[in-house]
């Protein structure tokens, strides 16, 4: 027998779960967030219910906003059980259940004059956001603003009826500034290098287009801190409900499971206030930049490095590829030559250490965390998680022949076809142009390259392109199997 989560249902969820110590009905909103998805839920939600379950910065609860067709059904599923989520921490030997409390509403996606007030509103004095790298409408080679985005376009020609994150975001300050209301403070959540930094540059590039003393006006008086984010968690389905609903008794219609692992690094720049998050485990520091690289160079590119061979190999699992000798051998070759070395010295941490843990992190038999996912939207994670470390060896004279493999692996996934001959489903917002590239390059590795807006110099150096062309054929005329079996034999 379940409970259908509730707030009336905690009781009779508690033996099974640990169930928030305050009650919602005490809580007042301090943050509106954009993006309510997996990660946030995982995450930053997780971080405030340890904090208000304390007694402390109960005036920071979040709002809930969306402009995604999607964030109308996990807002109904939300409002359904009273915006309380079930977060389910796995470690390979345990797993634990708690039920969060941190949101009190969610306003209804696509209502953008409600969204605007409530960013007017001078208790909100954080907006934070998960939105993806994709979010952020910049030039995904240089990482600078992009004016010619279709969606920044038509919020420039349209200010007060914006569709975008950064639309409204911008609405909203110029309704404070209007009414002398101090701006809050944009905290970016997302896998971006200087996340904050390059939010800045969006926020104020956009208002620019339509009023240049607001753009002013932001890059003066509004914080953007930059933040490292990290917990692995994977998408919600059938599996995981139904694993909720064995293993604990509860029935939730959008339940997290995540890793127990969690970290959350912040530059201090809350003019405004912020909650005591220090006192839950936050680390705030003066310069997030160390810590970004590592996560960044090595999780989130390990994980592209695991991605598209385990994809080509028809490996369904993250933990299954891990169990793959040659991918697994693949991951530690490429980790410890090529990205491992061009990651700057990160204070009180080891990074070989720090490897080891992202090893075991990926092969966590408990999480569930699928292959496709981490396959998914390489056009904008590449430029973030690979193509830097490959600018960097080129840069110093370092070899790059794994990380050209991984580049031409990814190109070959695109091509919509596995080893075996099974249908890719499309898997990334640009699917088409990089499926057709993908074809073209089959003839003629070059064409992928050619994507200037992705690989940038990088694309244009003549030891990568010769790298890429030799690994891009050997897959085609060899497979993936035996193209990383000959890769960790001499890395050529």
């Amino acid at each position: 027998m379940t409970t259908k989560l509730s707030a009336a249902s905690l009781g009779a969820i508690a033996p099974s779960a640990v169930i928030p110590a305050y009650a919602p009905s005490d809580l007042s909103p301090g943050i509106l967030h954009f993006g309510v998805g997996n990660f946030h839920r995982s995450h930053q939600a997780v971080y405030l219910d340890a904090l208000f379950n304390m007694g402390e910065g109960q005036d920071w609860a979040i709002v809930g906003a969306g402009v995604m067709d999607g964030d109308k059904d996990i807002r109904e599923r939300l409002k359904a059980q009273d915006y309380l989520t079930t977060v389910i921490a796995q470690d390979a030997d345990r797993s634990e259940a708690r039920v969060t409390a941190a949101m009190i509403d969610y306003i209804v996606p696509g209502d953008t004059q409600a969204i605007i007030a409530q960013l007017a509103d001078p208790a909100i004095r954080i907006v934070s956001m998960t939105i993806t790298e994709g979010g952020y409408c910049i030039n995904p080679a240089s990482g600078t603003f992009d004016p010619t985005y279709p969606a920044i376009a038509a919020d420039a020609a349209a200010p007060d009826r914006p569709k975008t994150v950064f639309g409204l975001i911008v609405a909203g300050l110029k309704l404070r500034r209007e009414a002398g209301v101090p701006a809050f403070t944009v905290m970016s959540c997302d896998n971006l290098p200087h996340n904050g930094a390059i939010a800045k540059s969006v926020a104020v590039g956009l208002a620019a287009l339509s009023d240049k003393g607001l753009a002013a006006w932001i890059e003066e008086n509004v914080a953007f801190p930059n933040g490292m984010v990290d917990r692995i968690t994977p998408a919600t389905g059938d599996r995981e409900r139904e694993i909720l609903a064995r293993d604990f008794g509860i029935e939730d219609t959008c339940p997290v499971f995540c890793e127990g692992f969690k970290q959350w690094v912040l530059e201090d720049n809350f003019p405004t206030g912020r909650p005591a998050l220090e006192k839950v485990g936050v680390q705030f520091v003066p310069d997030v930049a160390p810590y970004e690289h590592m996560k960044i160079r090595i999780l989130n590119g390990g994980h592209a490095v695991i991605a598209y061979p385990a994809g080509l190999m028809g490996i369904h699992f993250v933990h299954e590829a891990m169990e793959n000798p040659l991918v697994r051998g693949f991951l530690e070759k490429v980790e410890r030559e090529e990205i491992i070395p061009v990651v700057p010295p990160v204070p009180d941490t080891d990074l070989d250490e720090y490897y080891k843990l992202i090893e075991t992190r990926f092969a966590n038999p408990k999480i569930g965390d699928t292959v496709h996912r981490l396959c998914f939207d390489g056009s904008n994670r590449q430029p973030q998680f690979i193509i830097p470390g490959i600018k960097d060896r080129l840069e110093n004279g370092g070899g790059i022949s794994g990380l050209a493999l991984e580049s031409a692996l990814w190109c070959r996934y695109c091509f919509g076809v596995t080893d075996s001959g099974a249908e890719i489903a499309p898997n990334d917002p640009n699917w088409d142009r990089l499926s057709k590239k993908a074809r073209e390059a089959k003839a003629d590795p070059a064409n992928w390259l050619a994507m200037d807006d992705i690989y940038g110099d990088v694309g244009r150096s003549e030891v990568f392109k010769n790298a890429f062309a030799g690994w891009l054929s050997a897959l085609w005329a060899n497979g993936t199997e035996s193209v990383l079996k000959a890769y960790l034999e001499d890395g050529t």
